[in-house]
């Protein structure tokens, strides 16, 4: 059964990724590229059908304390995780 991602985006400055339309071997490239093009201040609202502890490792040891991380949805089938870049 597919979701949508049930949280709208009605800030300004955060732009919605949703990683299930992205084929499985370009997803960390995309994302890695989509939040390399953000300013700081801007949040990527990231959708998944998982929750991806393998990327956000990843995002944690290339980022460090420049991208904040943090869940608004953790339920299954539908994960959704605000990624807020502060530097």
């Amino acid at each position: 059964m597919a979701h949508d991602c049930s949280i709208p985006v009605v800030a300004e400055g955060v732009y919605e990724f949703d990683a299930r339309g992205v084929a499985k071997r370009f997803r960390h490239a995309a994302i890695f590229g989509a939040l390399s093009a953000l300013k700081p201040g801007e949040t990527m609202r990231f959708c998944n059908d998982h929750n991806p502890l393998p990327l956000l490792a990843q995002i944690e040891h290339h980022y460090g304390d420049g991208v904040k991380m943090a869940y608004v949805s953790n339920e299954p089938g539908e994960i959704i995780i605000d990624f807020h870049v502060t530097t």
